[in-house]
């Protein structure tokens, strides 16, 4: 029997001054990090455009997304619609029709091909797979998805804080879950160091 190829999914916005990455404008300023986003996008999805997955882009805004030309027109497309990032999300997580899923941003420097690998094979043996933030959230999360992606997930998860990845894994009650390594998301200035 052939194995269901996985899935990874990247959740970006349109790197427009003042629509992505404003945290990180207010230190910088909004057409700057618009600028940072773009470029640490681009060499992003090369290193992840990978023949063991498939690489879809999750974009905002909807009609926009679907259609710019910013990022490589090759690769899938699906809207992220409406709601919190944890709605958002969840529509990611339940997209791709069978197999694995792995939902990831485009603001961490330090992803690789090999640590969304490594993600991957966790999910051969547990339910739920993280990979942790310095800052007390995650920069990945996976699921096996042998069972229904459950209804609660992201319930309750304080944003932006550092409670985020203990939330998160909260509402995952009765699932087996790991965590991969630990990578640092840019918020603000102080990350880009």
């Amino acid at each position: 029997m052939r194995s269901v190829k996985p899935t990874l999914v990247v959740m970006l916005k349109e790197p427009r001054a003042g629509r992505v990455k404003t945290r990180l404008g207010r230190d910088i300023g909004m057409v700057a990090a618009a600028w940072w986003f773009r470029h640490q996008v681009r060499p992003l999805l090369r290193r992840l455009d990978d023949p063991r997955w498939n690489l879809l882009l999750a974009v905002a805004p909807d009609r926009a997304g679907m259609t710019s030309r910013v990022w490589p027109a090759h690769l899938p497309r699906i809207p992220q619609g409406r709601g919190d990032l944890g709605d958002r999300m969840a529509r990611a997580l339940c997209h791709p029709s069978h197999g694995p899923v792995c939902v990831i941003g485009g603001d961490i420097p330090d992803i690789t091909s090999a640590r969304i690998d490594e993600a991957f094979k966790v999910l051969g043996t547990h339910d739920a797979v993280f990979g942790p933030a310095d800052d007390g959230g995650y920069w990945l999360i996976g699921l096996r998805r042998v069972r229904a992606v459950p209804p609660t997930l992201f319930a309750g998860v304080r944003w932006s804080t550092e409670h985020a990845l203990s939330d998160t894994v909260a509402t995952l009650s009765g699932h087996t879950i790991a965590c991969v390594a630990t990578l640092r998301d840019v918020d603000t200035a102080a990350d880009l160091k």
